[in-house]
């Protein structure tokens, strides 16, 4: 029987965590947000045409990583403020590619503490907004009321950007220090900056799970 929070009824969803893509109605398209800084530092590492294995990021993000792993057979996407514009094409290249209305569920990440309990995380509910917003552009607009809420906190806070993710405390706990910081160096990934991180549409590619390693999408 649907749940009332499975958000089925509509095309493009939004949730949080492992948790909130459980809730969900199974969806054609899972979108991973995780800003600071899974998503972020794999759409850089792909987009300087290295490719990530799920493995390796598991080792180091205990949020987006675990998000695309317990996403199944759907098609799981990575995207950030730095390729939200791109996760939308994406994402409407596969329905065209389908020629059938292709569901999205926008996965937040947020933060998880040591026990997996799940914290909103003011970064990735405007990454999530900005790729929302895009694809509401591209015609993809039958959202949840969650999916428009945090379209339209982005569109509203789209200006401050920087100040929103670097005063966030996510990036104060990077600043401060973090052990996963040099897991990913370990594993030959480098961290993306808070402050690229915040940058809108720097980047054009989009990273999709394939055979356990994150590729280009095409």
């Amino acid at each position: 029987m649907p749940s009332p929070f499975d958000q089925s009824t509509y095309q493009v969803r939004l949730e949080w965590g492992v948790d909130g893509l459980d809730r969900l109605a199974t969806a054609d398209v899972v979108v991973v947000v995780d800003v600071l800084r899974f998503s972020s530092t794999v759409a850089d590492a792909v987009a300087s045409g290295s490719a990530v294995s799920l493995d390796d990021a598991r080792e180091w993000s205990r949020n987006g990583a675990a998000v695309a792993a317990r996403a199944g057979d759907a098609v799981v996407l990575i995207g950030s403020l730095r390729n939200a514009a791109a996760v939308a094409r994406a994402i409407a290249t596969l329905q065209e590619r389908n020629q059938s209305r292709t569901s999205v569920s926008v996965i937040a990440a947020g933060e998880a503490d040591a026990a997996g309990a799940v914290r909103f995380a003011v970064e990735d509910h405007l990454g999530a907004g900005a790729i929302i917003a895009a694809l509401t552009e591209l015609g993809i607009d039958h959202t949840a009321p969650d999916a428009a809420v945090a379209a339209e906190g982005f569109r509203a806070l789209k200006r401050a950007l920087r100040h929103m993710v670097s005063a966030s405390g996510s990036a104060r706990e990077l600043a401060d220090g973090v052990a996963a910081t040099e897991r990913m160096r370990a594993s030959g990934a480098a961290p993306t900056t808070v402050s690229d991180a915040a940058e809108l549409d720097a980047l054009d590619v989009v990273p999709v799970l394939r055979d356990g390693l994150f590729v280009a999408f095409d």
